[in-house]
């Protein structure tokens, strides 16, 4: 696994669990709600060629 997608799930997860907090204090607890399902949405994209290339290589050692 590449080291830069963990440092950019990482990044994205700081920025989210930050801007979460701020809103929340602020009492915006819709818009933070809102703030983290942006932000799983975004690592999930992330994730899809990674998870594309897991079945790929499945695919190819089962011989399916």
């Amino acid at each position: 696994m590449d080291i830069d997608l963990i440092f950019r799930i990482a990044g994205v997860g700081i920025i989210v669990a930050v801007i979460n907090q701020l809103l929340s204090r602020s009492g915006r607890e819709e818009q933070a709600m809102m703030v983290t399902i942006a932000g799983l949405v975004v690592v999930l994209l992330l994730l899809v060629d990674k998870i594309a290339e897991l079945f790929t290589t499945v695919r190819t050692v089962f011989g399916l």
